[in-house]
């Protein structure tokens, strides 16, 4: 019989214990004397944050790509597997619907299991959200007495606590889902939707169960057990959790021994970059707005979730990152074989430029490191410079791997042509497509709105605009003539020259002359007009780059980017009225609370008779005889049944290749060329910009109209209503309805009177 002493003394250490673990439960629940560590605040409890990559959509609400030091994408309930459920209860909860946060049932069997020398861990789900939610294992969390076995105890505790309140606060579907948009699966693919598309490329909702346990398998140690990296510890931990999914009968033995000789397949595995995926240039643009954005707001674009919807057309920027790669790839094949056995980078007199490729490294960051490492000696640096290392280059037909100097790996980009391309809505402004350049790991430098190139011919428009809006009309006319600029400053003159070289004499209306690009013509309405006032319509319409306002501005001497002068075109189609071009339509916080919308920036630039008639003049390039678009007719449909723009442009020395095209629904700037103004083509019929970039716009436009879901659709330009304005200089005496060239056979009604040039 067990005496009365013996009982109360039971009674007395079990009371005493009970107390003592109340009381030491509650001392580190307030962090007595600061003894334990804090725990994490009520508040935070009630609104738990975990990195959530912000996500960036298209107009038609497609995932363009997202900004995150976490790749991490929530994911609803109801979009997850219920096979994925099955293996995570299987091997992390058996009994996670029933408890209140704590296992006690587990957490007795840890002692058989480290009699065992078996090392599992006994946290239920709940507590291992408290983990990864409050990070209770970081230094903000620690006491004074936070040291040895006594830290892992108090940790241990707050985890529960932490628990008990979680399941307090939320449901344990709530609980759940915060759990699998937490945990790590590694290949930096934070919670279930991203690990699902990343090692997969599905959905999380698709998940089957030989997918479910090799991700569940993961949450133990995600690198260890990584189908990458570790294959065959993969597959027997993947087996192991198919062991435990039979276990507690979710799935039969045999099911189970079939299913763990399925062979894990890693064919779609993908990390996502930053640097793949669609519109690379546009993100990277866009990402430089966003932060100034979040540093006004006090929020963090890495972290914070937040959704941003963009006007890019997911359709239209496929079709014109397809159209880039289209032409770049030819062109590409054509410069190597123009430059075959020699260096491209030579000056105008044919001679290889002696040094380039020296001094364009030690414009780069890896060189001013190697300064800063050896103390500024240039020798060593580049020296430094000369060490060969393993590396990646870009080519056409895939990327190279090899061993190569720095400097030789300069050598060997600089080979490549790059690229620039634009497409907006002139009504509303909404940019639908931007490739910045021809491959975004490679190349990072943007094209569209980072990169401003002279725009030789393109930039014509702007003076005849200027012209037709102080006076003159389509049908005025001048002579191709010599025309020279004295410039009292340094006693010198400047007589610009046509393309070919030479003047026909002939007389010819302004819209034949800018549709047949004669420098001549441009430079004769500049000598009326001034500089000064070819500058100050460059501002109404949008250009906001420094101009020179010089004689040769007519021909596009300074420098501008295609994002300025696609607006600038822009404003000619809509009426007049420039509309800054803009691309984000509004902000959402994780939880869809818009933060702000986005609005277009809309001035009056020109009445709707100027714009109209400019309108005219670029048809021109695609109607009258020798226009420079005619070339239009023999690469694609774009033509057919429809009004068509466009504008040319090419510098002196071919370095740049420009196109600038209008229709009804669109305006779509490209440029082409090399990195540096010393690299390009030496021969007018390769090196022009209708055969060097009005390709691209040919192939996407054609693209475009072929897509119905596009909205973009051919027909006429919008003619204002009242316009009396005569555009046809020529009445019609016989037309050949065959030929695109409506001015063919066709006899002149002099227009008024002017001087000789």
């Amino acid at each position: 019989m067990v005496s009365k002493k013996l009982i109360k003394y039971i009674w007395i250490v079990f009371l005493g214990g009970l107390f003592g673990l109340i009381g030491f439960i509650w001392a580190v629940s307030i962090d007595l004397f600061g003894l334990f560590g804090g725990m994490p605040m009520t508040e935070n409890l009630m609104n738990p944050k975990s990195e959530l990559a912000s996500e960036v959509y298209t107009e038609d609400n497609v995932l363009l790509g997202k900004f995150y030091r976490q790749n991490r994408s929530p994911v609803a309930y109801h979009e997850i597997s219920p096979e994925l459920i099955k293996a995570l209860y299987a091997t992390e909860d058996i009994r996670f619907e029933n408890h209140s946060g704590i296992d006690f049932k587990g957490t007795m069997a840890i002692a058989w299991y480290v009699i065992k020398l078996d090392r599992r861990g006994s946290s239920t789900i709940t507590q291992q959200l408290a983990k990864n939610l409050f990070s209770t294992r970081s230094e903000a969390y620690e006491g004074t007495l936070s040291f040895g076995p006594f830290r892992t105890l108090f940790v241990k505790t707050k985890e529960w606590i932490t628990a008990v309140k979680l399941e307090r606060a939320y449901t344990k579907k709530e609980i759940l889902t915060m759990y699998l948009n937490t945990v790590d699966f590694g290949s930096n693919s934070f919670g279930l939707k991203t690990a699902a598309k990343t090692y997969f490329s599905t959905t999380s909702d698709k998940l089957t169960m030989v997918q479910s346990a090799l991700l569940v398998g993961l949450l133990k140690a995600p690198t260890r057990y990584s189908p990458i990296y570790n294959p065959k510890m993969s597959l027997q931990r993947r087996n192991t959790v198919l062991e435990q999914i039979e276990k507690y009968g979710f799935i039969s033995s045999q099911t189970s021994d079939s299913l763990k000789q399925t062979p894990i397949d890693m064919s779609r595995y993908k990390v996502e970059s930053h640097n793949q995926g669609m519109a690379t240039y546009f993100r990277e643009e866009l990402k430089k707005d966003m932060l100034k954005f979040c540093k006004e707001r006090e929020l963090d674009l890495y972290q914070d979730g937040l959704k941003i919807y963009t006007t890019i057309n997911s359709r239209m920027q496929r079709y014109a990152e397809q159209a880039v790669d289209s032409q770049m790839r030819k062109l590409q094949a054509q410069f190597f074989s123009y430059w075959k056995g020699r260096n491209p980078w030579v000056d105008e007199n044919g001679k290889e430029i002696k040094g380039f490729i020296e001094q364009a490294a030690k414009r780069t960051t890896v060189y001013r490191n190697f300064l800063e490492q050896y103390n500024g000696n240039k020798d060593s640096a580049m020296l430094a410079m000369n060490n060969r290392y393993r590396m990646s280059l870009f080519s056409w037909n895939g990327d190279v791997d090899t061993v190569m100097s720095l400097l030789d790996s300069i050598r060997y980009t600089k080979h490549f042509l790059r690229a620039g391309m634009m497409s907006m809505d002139p009504k509303s402004g909404h940019i639908k497509a931007w490739v910045g350049g021809i491959n975004f790991r490679h190349f990072k430098y943007d094209h569209v709105r980072q990169g401003k190139r002279q725009p030789g011919s393109a930039f014509k428009p702007i003076v005849y605009t200027a012209a037709i809006d102080n006076g003159y009309n389509p049908c005025y006319e001048l002579v191709d003539a010599p025309v020279t600029f004295f410039n009292p400053e340094t006693n010198t003159y400047w007589t610009p020259k046509n393309s070919d070289g030479k003047y026909s004499g002939e007389r010819m209306t302004l819209r034949k002359a800018m549709a047949q690009s004669i420098n001549s013509v441009t430079a004769g309405l500049m000598k009326k007009l001034t500089p000064a006032t070819v500058v100050e319509y460059a501002r109404k319409l949008g250009i906001e780059s420094p101009l020179d306002p010089v004689p040769a501005l007519c021909l596009g001497s300074s420098d501008v980017s295609v994002y300025e002068l696609v607006g600038a075109y822009a404003t000619i189609v809509n009426d007049g009225t420039y509309t800054k071009p803009f691309y984000v339509s509004r902000i959402t916080d994780k939880n869809g609370v818009v933060l702000k919308e986005f609005y277009t920036d809309k001035r009056e630039a020109l009445n709707e008779e100027t714009a109209y008639q400019m309108v005219h003049m670029l048809k021109g390039a695609t109607t009258e005889r020798n226009g420079t678009a005619l070339g239009l007719y023999r690469l694609g449909k774009t033509l057919q049944n429809n009004e068509v723009g466009g504008k040319t442009g090419t510098t002196s020395n071919y370095s740049d290749g420009w196109f600038i095209g209008i229709t009804k629904d669109l305006v779509t700037g490209i440029w082409v060329g090399g990195e540096d103004r010393s690299i390009h083509f030496r021969s007018f019929n390769l090196g022009q910009g209708s055969r060097m970039a009005m390709p691209i716009w040919s192939y996407y436009m054609d693209k475009v109209y072929a897509d119905k879901w596009t909205g973009v659709t051919k027909g006429p330009f919008k003619r204002p209503a009242n316009f009396s304005i005569e555009l046809n200089c020529f009445k019609l005496t016989s037309v050949d309805s065959t030929s695109p060239d409506s001015t063919r056979n066709q006899k002149f009604v002099a227009p008024a009177k002017d001087d000789y040039l």
